[in-house]
């Protein structure tokens, strides 16, 4: 296996509503072939030529422009990319992604578009080569953070202000246990359960039953990588039985619990490691998933 790294950063404090982390990722290899987890939506800049394809949960199978945006995933997705691989990425919080995309979220599940069909060519041609002069992953991050304030600042205000307090609410129920009680959040919101489900798949992509067994599965998942519990205490994270938790982990990761121990494969392992590192820094639906 050749030189494989993956380097994250914090965005600044005024663009953490929008970005959940800037990510760097390189590997010096001839075939790339692994699996990702469920995750927010992305976009991505591909730096190096070379074709890459993602194969999503629906069994769908899409080749990624050199600029692109993923939609939020459902599951765990398998990328096939030629070597040498430069990526660098940011993942976007749901006001992130009524911000700068705009459209109801649950239309792009599992699906990649050409992010110049959103944001335009020039203006991303124009990051890419700024992202291909800087070096690291913060002088990267510094380039990241200068497009999404331009792509902010172009979308609708009052369409992020709308979405902020509501997704303030829905995280913040994810967060607060590992089977989340649906009737919680229809009273911190005071909205409906078809309202709820409404905005959630618009924002998010799916609906809270499917985003509170992700974030179960995740947790569970890193928390065996970490070796902090055995198979039987994951088991008390909200499943109905060990079967049960071995199914949604496979969902959601990719993985069995028993290969996310013994052989995560190089990018799970650089995501949880990394991704729980920053502990205490970025919200537990970052940082503990």
């Amino acid at each position: 296996m050749g030189d494989i790294r993956l380097d994250y950063a914090v965005p600044i404090a005024d663009l953490a509503d929008y970005i959940t982390l800037f990510y760097d990722f390189y590997a010096d290899v001839a075939v790339f072939d692994d699996v990702e987890r469920a995750d927010n939506a992305q976009i991505r800049f591909r730096l190096l030529p070379g074709r890459a394809q993602y194969r999503f949960p629906d069994g769908t199978a899409q080749d990624s422009p050199d600029f692109h945006v993923i939609g939020p995933t459902s599951g765990a997705v398998h990328v096939h990319a030629e070597g040498p691989i430069a990526v660098f990425g940011m993942g976007l919080t749901p006001v992130g992604w009524a911000a700068m995309i705009g459209t109801d979220a649950s239309t792009l599940l599992n699906r990649v578009i050409d992010a110049t069909s959103l944001f335009g060519a020039g203006r991303l041609q124009v990051a890419a080569a700024a992202l291909r002069k800087a070096q690291g992953i913060t002088a990267r991050a510094a380039v990241g953070e200068g497009l999404v304030r331009d792509l902010v600042r172009s979308a609708e205000s009052q369409c992020t202000n709308g979405a902020m307090g509501f997704v303030r609410a829905v995280d913040a129920w994810l967060a607060a246990s590992p089977s989340p009680d649906m009737e919680d959040l229809l009273a911190t919101t005071g909205l409906s359960r078809r309202q709820v489900e409404r905005k959630c798949n618009a924002l998010y992509g799916a609906p809270p039953k499917l985003l509170a067994r992700k974030y179960r599965a995740l947790r569970a998942a890193v928390a065996l990588v970490a070796a902090e519990e055995s198979v039987g205490d994951a088991v008390d994270r909200g499943f109905y039985d060990q079967s049960h938790m071995i199914r949604e982990i496979k969902q959601f990761t990719g993985l069995t619990p028993g290969q996310i121990r013994a052989n995560p494969g190089i990018l799970p392992q650089l995501t949880i490691t990394h991704r729980t590192a920053l502990d205490g820094i970025v919200s537990p639906l970052i940082s503990r998933t």
